[in-house]
């Protein structure tokens, strides 16, 4: 019965902010179930932290049905900061206090990555509240502290909600364009979200892509000149002469004519974490093989595609077990945690007892580590390919394999 559980007349809250991903109704889902089984009266922010300011915007979700199947989140999102910035350097919050105490809310969860989640921390060491961060991002790059073995080699890895799904999706996108590619003997540069990592990137090595760029490698003039030679290389090299090549958005590109070797953006606009918003850079790429090395070559942005749809079953079971490790964060009151998977594994290795938890203060950006990429031959190594087999499955590229024979005029 309800009056005997633990945290009878606690309240706890979730919110979810910044970038969406297909996993965050799921986490929302598993948090809401869980933390009603302890006891708590649980409630939903709406947009983020934008949904503590004002009179608050706050939603009950204790009894209700809720589908974290579907993609997306349905408490929906902002980028608002609480804490001032250069863009709003209002400093919001004693609103956001005093809507915590308004709605009597005991634990706060964010659902989030390092800005949403960063927020959270400062508010637990600033203010007192007991906050718990829950990782969330398809860029992968939120350090998690995930231990994965390949050979002789342990690498400090990283695996957050949503980058299964979209990985996955990724890697599909790239065997789409690739009976395309084929069919018009083309070079397509495929663009990636990663604004400071390449994990997302490495997907479309699963897709049928060959050589990528990812933003851990400044490409300057040298190793422009250098990739470029590579290109031309692969392309002749290829009996179909076709070349998928999937790129980060963030990579770092040298301008011929200005000699600089920057990032490309789609708007200079900043949000309230100062981030502007990136894109294009697959377009410079593919002017520059067309232009110089005579290869037809185009650009496709994958965009939003990879933050939609349907959570995947990875997704699904990944979120479901880091929310068993909420629930021993609550029972032991560990607040100021976020909880991970410490062990990199398969689909039915997701339980409790491979999680743990870090200290928000330590989570950070995590890069795409050099174990997993070759900067001198712009490929994915058989490391990430162990990586992300363990999370997607192995690569399933469909070939159409003819050798058709020559037909020669009779004399």
């Amino acid at each position: 019965m309800l009056e005997h559980k633990l945290f009878k007349g606690k309240t706890l809250a979730i919110l979810s902010g910044g970038g969406d991903t297909p996993a965050i109704n799921s986490s929302i889902e598993s948090v809401r179930n869980r933390a009603s089984m302890l006891g708590y009266k649980v409630y939903g922010i709406r947009q983020g932290w934008k949904g503590l300011l004002g009179d608050g915007d706050i939603i009950d979700l204790t009894r209700q049905p809720y589908n974290g199947l579907y993609g997306g989140t349905a408490l929906r999102s902002s980028r608002t900061n609480p804490f001032p910035s250069k863009k709003n350097p209002e400093d919001r919050i004693p609103q956001i206090l005093q809507n915590l105490k308004r709605y009597k809310i005991d634990v706060l969860v964010t659902i989030g990555g390092d800005d949403t989640n960063g927020a959270a921390k400062r508010l637990y060491e600033q203010e007192g509240i007991p906050v718990i961060g829950f990782p969330k991002t398809i860029d992968n790059d939120l350090r998690t502290k995930t231990w994965h073995t390949f050979g002789e080699t342990t690498v400090d890895a990283v695996v957050c909600p949503g980058f299964p799904t979209a990985a996955k999706r990724i890697a599909e996108f790239a065997s789409i364009l690739k009976t395309t590619a084929e069919s018009h003997s083309r070079i397509m540069v495929m663009e990636v979200m990663g604004r400071d990592a390449g994990w997302l990137t490495g997907a479309g090595i699963f897709g049928g892509g060959t050589l990528s760029l990812v933003p851990e490698i400044e490409m300057n003039k040298e190793r422009k000149d250098f990739f470029l030679e590579r290109v031309k290389e692969a392309y002749l090299s290829n009996p179909k002469k076709t070349l998928i090549i999937p790129v980060s958005e963030g990579v770092r590109w040298y301008d011929d004519l200005t000699g600089k070797t920057d990032v490309v953006f789609a708007s200079t606009e900043q949000d309230e974490y100062g981030h502007a918003r990136l894109g294009g850079v697959s377009g410079i790429i593919s002017s520059e093989i067309s232009n110089k090395l005579k290869i037809d070559a185009r650009a496709q942005v994958t965009g939003y595609y990879p933050r939609g749809g349907t959570c995947s079953e990875y997704d699904r079971r990944l979120t479901q077990t880091l929310a068993d490790k909420v629930v021993d964060l609550l029972l032991r009151e560990e607040y100021g945690q976020m909880p991970t998977l410490n062990k990199l594994c398969k689909y039915t290795d997701l339980e409790e007892f491979n999680c743990s938890s870090i200290d928000m203060g330590a989570i950070g950006n995590r890069s795409l580590p050099m174990e997993y990429f070759d900067a001198n031959t712009f490929t994915f190594t058989p490391a990430y390919n162990d990586f992300l087999s363990k999370i997607i499955g192995h690569p399933c590229t469909p070939e159409f394999n003819y050798d058709f024979p020559i037909v020669v005029p009779e004399m």
